[in-house]
């Protein structure tokens, strides 16, 4: 017997405008029935498939996450971090290398920490 992961759940100030956020990065939807103000919004990544869960809560980001997501873009990673950049998110550290290597750390716009890998294309190259 095994465990399915149903959601990563995310603390955040504002569910809906992060998930808005996460939507726009992951190009997946808003569940139907999620509007402003809502406490839980969530975006399901895959048909039957995992979602980000984002939960409402008092508390502000105030640590360094212990769990981040990796993203491997369909365009090159320079693009994509360009795409990322330009919704919202903050570069946190440069972890690319001269020879094509590594990753760029993003943060969302409340702070979560994510990483964006080389694409299948800058990986052949």
């Amino acid at each position: 017997m095994v465990s399915v992961v149903q959601n990563v759940a995310i603390d955040c100030a504002d569910a809906y405008a992060l998930a808005r956020f996460w939507s726009e990065v992951t190009g997946r939807p808003l569940d139907a029935a999620d509007r402003p103000g809502d406490p839980e919004v969530q975006v399901t990544l895959a048909e039957g498939g995992p979602a980000l869960y984002f939960h409402q809560v008092p508390e502000a980001k105030t640590v360094k996450n212990r769990l981040h997501l990796c993203l491997r873009p369909e365009t090159t990673r320079e693009q994509e971090v360009e795409r990322l950049l330009g919704i919202g998110a903050t570069l946190v550290a440069d972890r690319r290398e001269a020879d094509g290597a590594g990753w760029a750390v993003l943060a969302d716009p409340e702070g979560n920490e994510f990483c964006v890998l080389r694409s299948a294309s800058d990986r052949a190259a």
